[in-house]
């Protein structure tokens, strides 16, 4: 199984459920993604 391309939308449910819930974790919720998708990006090869 690849779960690689299963990553984003789980992250972006994941990260649209916090957001709603507390709207101040908007800046680290969009931080993390962006680190575990860049880090995807490079080591997921």
């Amino acid at each position: 199984m690849n779960l690689i391309p299963q990553i984003g939308p789980i992250a972006a449910l994941v990260a649209g459920i916090l957001i709603l819930i507390m709207p101040r974790l908007l800046n680290y919720i969009v931080a993390i993604y962006l680190i575990i998708i860049g880090a995807v990006g490079l080591f997921g090869k």
